[in-house]
């Protein structure tokens, strides 16, 4: 703690440090917290979007991908149902085995 003004001529430097200090260990204790959290939720939704959007293209590619598959074997119209229906498959057995593991035994 700073002494008298009057007898200790470092008096305003030593009170401007201590104003400062304390300055700086809220800041540290409140706002970087802050700023951690903020920049957590904006990566957080950002790589659920980019997520999104690399699974509608990874379905849209699967899908194209089987089409071309069947299509070296059948007519189009048959090819496009094929992909369709083997691709609902996967989804309806991948559903069914999450929907058995979501109640613990």
């Amino acid at each position: 703690m700073p002494g008298n003004p009057l007898t200790d001529p470092n008096w305003a430097p030593d009170l401007a440090d201590q104003i400062a200090d304390f300055i700086a260990n809220i800041r540290a204790k409140t706002t970087n917290n802050a700023i951690k959290v903020a920049r957590g939720l904006v990566f957080g939704v950002l790589g659920a979007i980019l997520g999104m959007v690399a699974l509608v293209l990874f379905i849209i590619m699967s899908t194209r991908g089987l089409k071309e598959i069947y299509d070296l074997f059948n007519p189009t119209y048959r090819a496009v149902y094929l992909s369709y229906f083997t691709l609902g498959g996967i989804f309806c057995l991948v559903g069914a085995l999450l929907m058995m593991k979501r109640h613990p035994t």
